[in-house]
């Protein structure tokens, strides 16, 4: 098992920003993955970015490019998303996951471990 932590979420105004962080405890069998999903409300958990273990290849979902950034802090075991121009339609329950997959996955099923997830809300 390797528990995943949130934290960081909140209430913000449309156009704010916060920044998402979660930390993983325990080891893996090897270097791993990390992504951030969303379920908003009577719809489907959605990709949000994904980030691999060397920093590269940082895949994201249209609806945030731009304005969110995924980054990690392998010393600290911890994934972070800076989320930047906030809309309402961002307001869901973020979750971190984590894949011991060697190609990041950006669909829920490619993932082995998941947080407990942290409400965000973005008012209009």
């Amino acid at each position: 098992q390797v528990p995943l932590v949130e934290s960081g979420g909140g209430l913000v105004q449309a156009g704010g920003s916060l920044r998402l962080s979660c930390a993983a405890s325990g080891r893996t069998s090897r270097p791993y993955t990390m992504g951030w999903f969303r379920q908003a409300p009577g719809k489907e958990r959605e990709f949000v970015a994904t980030v691999n273990y060397n920093g590269r290849g940082t895949p994201y979902a249209d609806s945030v490019k731009g304005r969110f950034t995924i980054s990690r802090d392998n010393d600290r075991n911890t994934v972070y998303l800076q989320m930047n121009s906030l809309e309402p339609e961002d307001t869901a329950v973020y979750y971190c996951a984590l894949s011991l997959a060697f190609v990041a996955p950006i669909t829920a099923e490619g993932y082995h471990y998941w947080g407990q997830g942290t409400q965000v809300t973005v008012s209009s």
